[in-house]
């Protein structure tokens, strides 16, 4: 497990017990004995939106990190993704949007494995933009049909 995935399990071990964590990104790099760019790197790529997560962020003072976890509350889990996903969507992109929906317990994961195996790149094998377009529409029709 590298310093990367120690940090984010960190991060979302305190967001289960809270609907929002307050850190200090000087503070998390003394802690676990990294820089605070390592920090600024894991928010930046592990609590995006697209993974279900606000982040605010302050510059000076140690680097105050507000994170919040995006409640699904009140509405379709499925169709808040479907209305996400715009005309056009990547592999990653896609792929992750799914997890989302595998950890808010919404879908199972022999059922994300099915979706994420329909979406690939392998298998939509024409040109982008094109791919893209014809990944959006097949995993918005794939989440609709779940509902």
């Amino acid at each position: 497990m590298g310093i990367s995935d120690i940090i984010e399990q960190f991060i979302s071990e305190a967001l289960k017990e809270e609907d929002y964590v307050q850190l200090q990104r000087n503070e998390l790099a003394s802690r676990f004995g990294c820089v605070p760019s390592q920090i600024n790197y894991v928010i930046a790529t592990r609590f995006t939106n697209e993974r279900g997560y606000i982040v605010e962020s302050r510059r000076g003072g140690g680097g105050g990190i507000t994170i919040k976890k995006i409640a699904m509350q009140g509405t379709n889990p499925i169709m808040h993704i479907v209305n996400s996903i715009g005309d056009t969507i990547d592999y990653p992109t896609a792929k992750i949007l799914v997890a989302n929906l595998v950890g808010y317990d919404v879908i199972s994961p022999k059922e994300a494995k099915l979706i994420c195996s329909g979406i690939t790149d392998k298998v939509i094998a024409v040109a982008n933009p094109l791919r893209d377009a014809l990944r959006a529409r097949i995993l918005k029709s794939m989440l609709v049909n779940l509902i």
